[in-house]
């Protein structure tokens, strides 16, 4: 406890992927008072013509109550 787990479009570095996973563990670490090997992330891309199937549909809108940060087409 706790998996995080990111879908972003393609583009980014290997580089960027785990300092994007290494900022995250770091807060959670902080904020929800987590043992580092508690907390897992994945980093997927997902092309921007299957985001609405794989990820707007099926993640996104279907889980809004307990989202937390919205994107701008939920607002």
């Amino acid at each position: 406890m706790p998996h995080i787990s990111v879908k972003c479009f393609p583009g980014r570095t290997e580089e960027q992927k785990i300092a994007l996973a290494k900022k995250i563990t770091e807060d959670v670490k902080e904020i929800m008072n987590a043992k580092e090997e508690t907390i897992s992330i994945t980093i997927e891309d997902i092309a921007p013509e299957s985001w609405d199937e794989s990820v707007k549909n099926v993640e996104i809108i279907p889980k809004a109550s307990v989202m937390y940060k919205k994107p701008h087409y939920m607002e």
